[in-house]
């Protein structure tokens, strides 16, 4: 018996949508990480970017346990000495709530060339609407 390996060349990627209203943030990321990866599917290589595209909407209702919303912070930093600032997770979903699930997705995927490729398949909304209609996604029941 042979082993399938998957060729870029002979995969079709679908379009799936995800309501992350209401859904907990790692939990759901693991899920959009997997589908990502296209771990879910009978074909999975993993040097093969198997995964399907991924839009994400209601990203503002993305729900969180015990008091991450005030104690998880986010760093940036410059790259000038003494220029790394922190942020709350609280500010953060005032100011860009698609930041937090693409952090936490970001964080579940290896970190390779195959990992950009992957990370430029998933599209986030804060709200409900979404450009990809002409796309047909289905809808992901988490």
């Amino acid at each position: 018996m042979k082993t399938y390996l998957a060729k870029k060349e002979t995969v079709e990627p679908q379009w799936k949508v995800v309501d992350a209203s209401g859904q907990v943030l790692g939990r759901l990321a693991v899920k959009i990480a997997t589908i990502l990866r296209g771990r879910d599917k009978p074909g999975y290589t993993p040097h093969v970017d198997t995964g399907d595209f991924v839009v994400v909407i209601n990203a503002e209702k993305v729900a969180l346990t015990g008091k991450k919303e005030e104690q998880n912070q986010y760093m940036f930093y410059s790259g000038f000495v003494g220029n790394e600032k922190y942020r709350s997770l609280k500010d953060m979903r005032a100011r860009k709530p698609e930041f937090i699930i693409q952090h936490a997705v970001k964080g579940m995927l290896p970190k390779n060339r195959l990992a950009h490729k992957m990370m430029t398949k998933l599209k986030i909304y804060a709200g409900d609407k979404h450009p990809h209609e002409s796309q047909n996604p289905e809808t992901v029941v988490l």
